[in-house]
């Protein structure tokens, strides 16, 4: 029998049990709600991520139980004519995926918070041009877009669909069936190359690459900037799906940080930048970008 001194087992488990209440749903209500509070009445800077793009259909580089892949970087692509011939081919076959994609609800919410002047600019890793098919219009690419390509010898730009048509007739057995793997950037992953015709610049015959920053390459100065402006103009800077393994994005946190703007960040998982977050949601940036543009009221936008 246990005296007054000693409790019991059941006694003390109970203890236990009416101590510790919470649950990880209540865990995660009281991050949206201290995001809530922290981002009120603020003009919002937005750095997206491949995680805000899942749910379109485009995978990301790091999600959980994917393997780990190597990209090709712009050294490999400039010295190695076959490397070349093997990432357009695959990136052929990639862009149709990512030209059929659609902006999933994360995207419109984001657009409909920059048409309410809560959000006043994005600023997106992502390459697949959402975003701007969501409706938002202040946006910065700092890695590029998938639809256009560029030659490296004259800076001829060019559309990607029309590039695309041009490589359909080029090349009519790459519709041949086979097994196609969608990567995060608009490659895949296929073997059979061999017969694939490399496209050259219309113009000067030049070496022809999409516009987006491969692995190896610096984001460019004037691009960069803009990031910097929009944090800059903002009050605080909202992370979403972004795990800030790339520097460009763990910088544009800190001059954020050094405004003493708050930093709130949206992933699954950890991020290099969590430390310097005043809260970090680990959480799905669809739903959670949901309850935020129904939460941030545009009424209470001080007039500046």
């Amino acid at each position: 029998m246990a005296t007054s001194e000693q409790p019991s087992t059941a006694d003390a488990a109970a203890s236990v049990a009416d101590a510790d209440t919470s649950s990880p749903a209540d865990s995660s209500a009281a991050d949206l709600d201290r995001a809530v509070e922290l981002l009120a009445g603020k003009r919002i800077a937005v750095l997206s991520g491949a995680g805000l793009s899942t749910d379109s259909g485009i995978p990301d580089y790091r999600g959980e139980g994917r393997v780990v892949r190597k990209p090709m970087t712009f050294q490999e692509f400039l010295a190695d004519p076959a490397k070349r011939q093997r990432y357009w081919a695959g990136s052929h076959l990639g862009w149709r995926t990512f030209a059929a994609a659609r902006p999933n609800t994360g995207h419109r919410a984001l657009a409909g918070l920059e048409r309410d002047g809560v959000v006043t600019g994005i600023i997106t890793q992502n390459v697949d041009g959402l975003h701007l098919r969501a409706g938002s219009r202040r946006v910065v690419e700092v890695h590029g877009s998938m639809d256009r390509a560029v030659c490296l010898t004259c800076g001829q730009v060019f559309s990607r669909a029309d590039l695309a048509a041009v490589l359909d007739r080029e090349n009519p057995w790459i519709d041949e069936p086979g097994s196609v793997q969608l990567q995060p950037d608009g490659d895949v992953e296929i073997t059979d190359v061999e017969r694939f015709r490399v496209p050259d610049c219309s113009v000067c015959g030049g070496v022809l690459k999409p516009d987006v920053v491969f692995f190896g390459e610096f984001v460019p100065a004037e691009k960069f900037r803009e990031a910097v402006s929009i944090v800059a103009e903002a009050e605080a800077l909202l992370v979403v799906g972004s795990s800030l393994t790339v520097n460009s994005g763990v910088r544009l946190v800190d001059h954020a940080t050094r405004r003493k703007h708050p930093v709130v960040i949206v992933n699954r998982g950890a991020t290099r930048s969590d430390r310097r977050a005043a809260v970090k949601l680990d959480a799905g940036t669809t739903e959670t970008l949901q309850a935020l543009a129904e939460r941030l009221d545009p009424s209470a936008m001080i007039e500046r």
